[in-house]
């Protein structure tokens, strides 16, 4: 029997409220946001930085993708591995994706030492964690169908039996749907329209 395909992944459904954790006169803000690209990254960053414009580190982990996954981690001026990296292994404990979460560090003027700035980094990814709803989405794979304008009732009628998501459509004489759908069941899906005749079925590169 092949192995299932996993078209699952673990996600957070909106920006965490702000926690906040003390150690030793030191403050250390948490946030996590769900993000799709670096450019979202970015502009998170930009925020937290207009609201703690007094604040001398954020650091910071994030995670984006299901299948090629692209991570970063930073620890903004703190000792090296003291920071990004504990962020980085809340985000693999809760197993999570599409995700950015961000410790702002207020120094209160009592140095933590290398080991006290790994426990208190983590502890705030992990309350920024522990605030957020953590949902599951499904992978979908896309493709476009092109067809003329007399074979639509053809093509709703499956869009319609395979309950198939429309993302857009265009609607003249030569017709074009986007259409989403599961991607352990993308393989069927492809097959079905393309063995109707006169529609052309595309996967869409996904971005």
């Amino acid at each position: 029997m092949s192995e299932e395909i996993k078209d699952t992944y673990k996600t957070i459904s909106q920006p965490s409220e702000e926690i906040l954790f003390k150690e030793k006169n030191s403050k250390f803000f948490g946030y996590a946001f769900p993000v799709n690209s670096e450019e979202e990254v970015k502009e998170c960053l930009e925020i937290l930085k207009l609201k703690h414009s007094q604040a001398r580190h954020f650091c910071y982990a994030y995670q984006i993708g299901t299948e090629n996954m692209v991570y970063r981690v930073n620890d903004d001026g703190e000792p090296n591995n003291s920071a990004g990296m504990p962020i980085y292994g809340q985000i693999q404990s809760f197993d999570v994706t599409n995700i950015l979460v961000v410790v702002v560090r207020f120094f209160g003027g009592v140095k933590l030492g290398v080991g006290g700035l790994i426990s208190a980094y983590k502890t705030a990814a992990q309350m920024a964690f522990e605030v957020s709803d953590i949902i599951e989405k499904t992978i979908d794979v896309h493709f476009v169908i092109s067809f003329d304008y007399k074979n639509m009732n053809k093509v709703m009628r499956i869009i319609k039996e395979k309950n198939l998501e429309i993302v857009s459509q265009k609607m003249e004489l030569s017709c074009e749907i986007e259409i989403a759908t599961r991607k352990k069941n993308a393989d069927q899906i492809f097959d079905i329209f393309n063995s109707v005749y006169e529609i052309i079925i595309k996967k869409k590169d996904s971005l």
